[in-house]
């Protein structure tokens, strides 16, 4: 069924809105089934990350006014847009996805600070952990020497006792 030229200008604009973004993750939904649509969405909304579905006709006409440089990825299938103010946020959430329905939704690119990036890119992102888990690490790695000193030190206390 044909949308209307209302409902083309109205998601355009709404499309020029998203181009603004830092970071975009274009999402192939094909095979996705109405409760696992509703579930990807419920997901993404508690993670922070915005979900729209558009036509790629519409959606290529507003990314390509953007000026994000680069070239854009491959469109295939249906299209689901998702974006966010956390910059890997779309990419690490959809592909969360990807991986518990397989066949059914696929990464298929995206834009990240302003460059088009290809699947392969987006999913290098996406495997970023989040920041607390970074800051966790870092604390983790900085902690491990004294831990081992002290169990050193432990250890010659308890020899010459």
């Amino acid at each position: 069924m044909p949308i209307s030229k209302e409902k083309k200008t109205k998601i355009l604009a709404e499309l020029k809105i998203i181009a603004k973004a830092k970071s975009l993750a274009f999402v192939n939904f094909h095979g996705l089934t109405v409760a696992n649509a509703t579930e990807l969405r419920r997901k993404l909304k508690e993670s922070g990350v915005s979900y729209l579905v558009a036509k790629k006709s519409l959606a290529k006409k507003a990314l390509g006014g953007a000026g994000f440089s680069g070239v854009m990825p491959e469109l295939a299938g249906e299209l689901g847009i998702a974006w966010s103010e956390d910059l890997l946020a779309p990419a690490r959430e959809t592909f969360s996805f990807q991986k518990k329905f397989e066949n059914k939704i696929s990464l298929l690119g995206g834009v990240f600070l302003g460059k088009f990036m290809a699947m392969e890119e987006m999913k290098n992102l996406a495997l970023i952990p989040p920041l607390q888990t970074l800051r966790a690490q870092f604390v983790n790695l900085i902690n491990s020497p004294i831990q081992r000193f002290a169990i050193v030190l432990d250890a010659i206390a308890k020899v010459k006792s």
